[in-house]
């Protein structure tokens, strides 16, 4: 189970983003926590969250603040499932703490590939802004992680609006995909290669 800590910025977040979320893979429950209960953190302390991750230092601070209105903090107990290959992409991740294993659906010796292991300071998901939309790996956690979570969906009606935030995000989330192609295609040669022959 997946635990979410909500934060409504000043645009708010409807029922029907909620919804949206409670569905965001197959067999995924999920727990909303509002910021405003005692305990949690401000929207602040989310802001600093935000303008501090490595994948985001730079950005001027009216986008951060943007961003900030669209995330929430996430908690993945380990061996949880955060996506699966396939399904639809509206969302990403900044990692804070722990560990996440991105594994290929196709199985090389009756075992799925293991892609690579992110940690702090990583972005997870990049699909959400490259149609057609779809998650291109599966993300497991690998130990109890932390992140930042983003709602892609309306990140992408802000980039039509504003076309600097747009550019910022797309020349960000290139370099990580081409990074993470390149990671999948060298793995899953070397497991080709490991796999012993059928006889």
């Amino acid at each position: 189970m997946a635990i979410f800590t909500l934060q409504t910025g000043p645009t708010g977040i409807s029922t029907s983003l909620i919804c949206d979320l409670v569905q965001c893979g197959a067999g995924c429950h999920i727990e909303f926590e509002l910021m405003s209960h005692p305990g949690h953190q401000s929207r602040e302390e989310l802001e600093k969250g935000v303008a501090a991750h490595p994948f985001l230092i730079g950005l001027p601070e009216s986008h951060v603040r943007l961003l900030a209105d669209c995330a929430m903090r996430a908690r993945f107990r380990a061996g949880e499932v955060i996506f699966r290959e396939g399904e639809t992409a509206n969302r990403f991740y900044l990692v804070e703490n722990g560990k996440v294993a991105l594994e290929s659906a196709q199985e090389i010796g009756g075992a799925p590939v293991l892609i690579d292991m992110i940690g702090a300071g990583d972005l997870l998901g990049w699909s959400w802004i490259f149609p057609p939309h779809r998650w291109h790996f599966t993300a497991r956690a690998g130990e109890p992680t932390t992140a930042i979570f983003f709602y892609g969906t309306i990140l992408r009606e802000y980039c039509e609006k504003d076309s600097a935030l747009g550019y910022e995000l797309f020349k960000r989330m290139s370099e990580v995909m081409m990074r993470r192609m390149q990671r999948a295609r060298d793995q899953l040669i070397d497991a080709l290669r490991k796999t012993p022959p059928k006889k």
